[in-house]
């Protein structure tokens, strides 16, 4: 195991909150607090693997800079096929990127001309249904769902094909859902809470399969 710390990751100096390495290891996105917005910012991986591409002046090292979370992000979570993006934050939102077209190197809004984007991401879809800050957000094998939980103390499963239709919301834990994972094949769901819990639920009704309450007692 190789350490590496890229001090050129910054969010100028604000908390960063989450980071998620894209499928083919060739980027990572991470997202956090912004200057007065939440921001989710997306890097190139080579300068973090190979010094002499950290001090080629030539190879970007920040690829996309969004600033449209209107609080601080939370979290940021690849698709499984790398197509896009997702992140959640304290505005309540989930907000579903996708690369576009590239006219041009735009600069980032508000920055010095220095900073410019190389690849252009846009916020394709927003997802309105949560009524506290999200927590965590999580895409199901093979894209088919998107899931975002609370601190509303709920979790809501999207369909990942047909943004921004809600398939359910699921309703059990009696504190703030903090975490959320698909099993491999996505034949379920599992949550964690602040209520001590971690329930496990069925995507063919959308029903709890198990709680699991023992080792959380304290």
């Amino acid at each position: 195991m190789k350490l590496l710390k890229p001090s050129w990751v910054s969010h100028n100096g604000k908390p960063i909150f989450s980071v998620d390495i894209h499928p083919d290891g060739t980027k990572f996105a991470t997202g956090g607090q912004g200057e007065d917005s939440g921001k989710v910012m997306i890097w190139n991986m080579a300068p973090v693997l190979r010094e002499e591409d950290e001090k080629n002046e030539n190879i970007p090292k920040m690829l996309c800079q969004m600033d449209n979370h209107l609080a601080c992000v939370n979290c940021v979570r690849w698709s499984n096929n790398g197509l896009c993006l997702a992140s959640g934050g304290d505005d309540k939102l989930v907000m579903v990127w996708k690369r576009a077209a590239l006219i041009g190197p735009s600069t980032v809004f508000g920055s010095s001309s220095k900073l410019a984007n190389v690849e252009q991401w846009r916020c394709v879809t927003i997802l309105r249904n949560h009524t506290g800050d999200v927590m965590d957000v999580a895409w199901s094998p093979h894209d088919v769902w998107l899931a975002s939980c609370s601190v509303d103390n709920t979790i809501v499963i999207w369909n990942a094909r047909k943004f921004p239709e809600m398939i359910t919301c699921l309703r059990g834990h009696t504190g703030l859902v903090k975490g959320l994972t698909w099993d491999p094949v996505g034949k379920y769901i599992a949550s964690q809470a602040d209520d001590h819990s971690l329930k496990v639920w069925r995507t063919v009704d959308w029903q709890m399969e198990a709680n699991i309450t023992k080792p959380f007692s304290e």
